[in-house]
């Protein structure tokens, strides 16, 4: 068995490592490193081991995870008002999943970190031109020049002070009144309210209106109950950049374990998930809760030997195993994955990414995705999941508040030809408001298909 001794929050840079940008300045990296490590923290440690806890309810069967947010945050898009329609679609959807679906639902945003992207290729090249690929804001910038593209460490400050004030506004909307269930008729944006996923969400939020009368007849209201007038949130990147990881890593002084605190939720990505690799040495050590993408080549050795270095305690709620694998291939890679699961008795939530193993390039040259191909892989997650017999305890799914056009289909009904509308990802296709609300209520169908007959859900 595999435990977390011998490692220290450098241990990493023993290891293999991929994805990871050359920075010319050795110096300069290490002064932001440095900086950055004095830096009070992002999250708290404490607050890390409440979502575990509600991850372990995921594990258990006893709740439903939503982990949602843009493809990759950036500086030119960072406005309050961005961050509020963002988390209000999350506030949105998840109301409609527990409403649906019968399940209290945790809600994680991509939020607040995810500013690294891996790429398939080290170059981009335009016209004969060849610069360095575009590896996000946290690296380097996304206009195709020299000076865009050079990679600059001063960037990961930039981030950590944009990071601080997005989860400052978060915890005001959590906490402040914003997330109180009788605003769930404003939470309503106003090209949705317009559609015809507006019109049933309107019939829900007056259902809640009702339940929520009879639940102030019993005197149970916002002034007596937090769980009205509040919510959890939790914020989630993949830890892709490890300098910037490792320098806000730090020691929990309740527990003298070490936390990760630049988010609640970390995750290894499909291309950095090798066993040896530094990615995963540097996750295996941090006491967070981590997630781990399971694409379509993993095989049943190479998730139980994942398994046995970052969850070897079987700790629930420690490792969430997140299925990215396209609706082609789902139904036969998924399968073996989670007889494994089964046969080794282990405590880790199963998830699906539908996006991810979905994204082609259309007709008019754009990196998009079929509304159609994600609905059917999630159908597919739910319908594999109950045929082995494991319970499906989430989506992760990159959306926006916005209503852009950067996904096919949809009630939005985006066409190949609308895509240059507002395509304005600067990375992956993003599912905008009116089709990521309309996803919800299908999600939330299968969750109620799917969920324990014998438990007790509130």
């Amino acid at each position: 068995m595999i435990t977390a001794q011998n490692w220290t929050p450098d241990s990493w840079r023993t290891k293999p490592v991929k994805q990871l940008p050359q920075y010319l300045d050795a110096a300069q990296l290490a002064d932001v490193e440095t900086r950055l490590a004095k830096l009070p923290p992002l999250v708290f440690a404490g607050e890390a081991r409440k979502l575990k806890k509600r991850l372990a309810a995921v594990g258990a069967g006893e709740a439903f995870l939503f982990q949602g947010g843009d493809c990759a945050e950036s500086f030119a898009e960072f406005s309050a008002n961005n961050i509020r329609d963002t988390f209000r679609m999350i506030l949105q959807m998840a109301v409609v999943m527990t409403f649906g679906g019968g399940l209290p639902v945790v809600k994680v945003g991509r939020m607040g970190g995810q500013f690294a992207k891996p790429r398939s290729e080290d170059k981009e090249t335009r016209d004969g031109v060849s610069l360095p690929s575009y590896r996000g804001d946290i690296i380097n910038g996304f206009d195709f020049t020299e000076e865009s593209r050079r990679v600059d460490p001063e960037r990961m400050v930039k981030v950590y002070n944009q990071a601080a004030s997005t989860l400052n506004l978060l915890r005001a909307f959590v906490q402040g009144g914003y997330a109180d269930l009788h605003r769930v008729h404003q939470w309503n944006l106003g090209f949705v309210e317009r559609s015809l996923q507006g019109e049933r969400y309107r019939d829900l939020a007056g259902r809640i209106d009702e339940t929520l009368g009879f639940m102030a007849a019993c005197n149970i209201t916002a002034e007596t109950s937090a769980h009205i007038r509040e919510t959890e949130f939790y914020t989630s990147h993949e830890a892709l950049l490890l300098p910037y990881e490792q320098a806000l890593t730090r020691i929990d002084s309740t527990t003298d374990d070490w936390y990760d605190v630049s988010a609640h939720m970390l995750w290894i990505g499909e291309r950095t998930r090798q066993p040896d690799g530094a990615h995963v040495e540097f996750l295996r050590g941090v006491k967070n809760p981590i997630g781990l993408k399971c694409g379509p080549n993993m095989t049943p050795d190479d998730l139980l030997r994942l398994i046995d270095i970052l969850n070897p305690l079987n700790e629930p709620g420690r490792l969430t195993l997140i299925a990215r694998m396209g609706q082609e291939k789902i139904a036969a890679s998924l399968p073996p994955l989670l007889r494994a699961l089964k046969k080794a008795g282990r405590s880790e939530a199963v998830c699906s990414d539908p996006m991810h193993g979905n994204t082609h390039v259309s007709d008019s040259g754009y990196k998009t995705r079929s509304f159609s191909n994600i609905l059917t892989e999630i159908r597919a997650f739910f319908d594999v999941c109950r045929a082995e017999g494991v319970y499906p305890g989430g989506v992760h799914l990159e959306m926006t508040g916005k209503e852009v056009t950067e996904c096919i289909g949809g009630a939005s009904a985006v066409t190949d030809a609308g895509l240059s509308e507002r395509y304005e990802t600067h990375c992956d296709p993003r599912l905008n408001a009116t089709q990521a609300l309309e996803l919800a209520f299908l999600i939330a169908d299968c969750v109620k298909k799917g969920r324990k007959p014998d438990s007790d859900f509130t």
